[in-house]
């Protein structure tokens, strides 16, 4: 019941192919792919543009930072 025979996935490309043409999915096709390219290539860029900061939760140990540093644990006076 939940799984689909070669024959349905057959009828289920005949139908795509006949409603949208081979032309118009082999352009959907490389368009897809040179999305995924450059989505590649953009986090291989960002990656290496990035300063390394520190981890989350941590400040980094440099005099500007101490100066805006809030403490986010205080405790309201009773």
């Amino acid at each position: 019941m939940g799984s689909f025979s070669i024959w349905h996935w057959l009828i289920v490309l005949l139908i795509v192919v006949m409603v949208f043409g081979t032309k118009k999915l082999k352009n959907m096709g490389s368009d897809l792919g040179g999305a995924v390219k450059g989505f590649k290539d953009g986090m291989k860029d960002g990656s290496a543009d990035a300063p390394a900061a520190p981890p989350a939760g941590q400040v980094a140990n440099n005099q500007a930072a101490d100066k805006t540093t809030i403490d986010v644990e205080a405790k309201q006076k009773s």
